[in-house]
Order: C-alpha cells, then structure tokens, then sequence
C-alpha cells in the first residue's frame, strides 16, 4: 500500500519534472502539466479514500458504545 500511497505520485511527480529536461519543444510543458497533474490526483485520491476510512472506524466505535449503552444502562464513559 506505500507504493499506492507515497512511491507513484512521488515517481509520476518527478518525472514531470525531469521531463523539463529530457523533452524538447513546446511538448515538454505538456508532459510536465500531464505528469504533476497525475501525481497530484493519485496523492489527492490517496487522501480522499483516508478521510472515508476514517468515518467508517468513527462509526463502528458510536455502534459499539451504543451496544454497550443498551447491555449496561450507561456510556462506556460514564460512572
């Protein structure tokens, strides 16, 4: 999962910029905007899907302490 999260966008990112480099012409611009601009939407994607994940543990733990609430009478918290 590093790889999704942290090596490809870092690897398209660079690659946009040694295309700078590497290209010649007016085309090397439109390599570099194409290949920031992947790496940057995988990176985004990547923190997306996190901040989705991270609403589904929310749940599951409001789910537990209301499970709890209906065993013992009382929130988990509470005296």
């Amino acid at each position: 999962m590093i790889w999704v999260r942290y090596v490809l966008p870092g690897v398209l990112v660079l690659a946009g910029f040694a295309s700078l480099f590497v290209v010649d012409d007016t085309t090397k611009w439109d390599a570099f905007a194409m290949l920031v601009g992947a790496g940057l939407s995988v990176a985004l994607l990547n923190v997306l899907f996190r901040f989705g994940a991270k609403g589904d543990e929310e749940r599951e733990r409001e789910e537990a302490a209301r499970d709890y609430l209906s065993e013992h009478g009382h929130w988990p918290d509470e005296d």
